[in-house]
């Protein structure tokens, strides 16, 4: 697991069955100055999974969620998020599959995110472009954690 006093950390959250997408995201996080987490790539075989979630999730500066009509069934997207908002880190939200009425019709959909400014993924450059531009602002003011 990097860790690197500067680095932007990103937490991207999702259901096993939106692995290949959730790797385009954390590929392209990195192309923008900033550090993923995604399970996947950076738990190793055998470590203590919820340990390493846990450890990433107290050092991330936001967590993005990448919601699907199957992550709503995975109980570590709502720890997860329940994680990142005692933290009061930034969540952002990610549709792929999903309508952004459809997200808010959800009954197990917390009011905390329906209030927040939801993208589609066909819309997820403006998040990177706003990524990058906290990215530098902070090494701009050598932003230390």
């Amino acid at each position: 697991m990097t860790d690197q006093t500067n680095e932007k950390l990103v937490f991207v959250s999702h259901s096993g069955q939106d692995t290949w997408v959730a790797r385009q995201i954390a590929r392209e996080i990195t192309s923008h100055n900033a550090t993923p987490f995604l399970d996947e790539a950076d738990v190793d075989i055998g470590a203590e999974f919820e340990e390493d979630i846990l450890e990433f999730l107290d050092k991330a500066d936001e967590l993005l969620v990448l919601f699907t009509p199957w992550s709503f069934e995975r109980p570590y997207v709502w720890a997860e998020i329940g994680a990142a908002w005692i933290r009061r880190i930034p969540i952002i939200v990610v549709l792929h599959g999903l309508s952004p009425s459809e997200f808010q019709s959800r009954p197990n959909a917390p009011v905390f995110l329906k209030k927040r400014d939801i993208i589609s993924l066909n819309d997820i450059d403006q998040y990177f472009g706003q990524l990058e531009e906290r990215v530098n602002k902070d090494s701009k003011m050598g932003v230390e954690k």
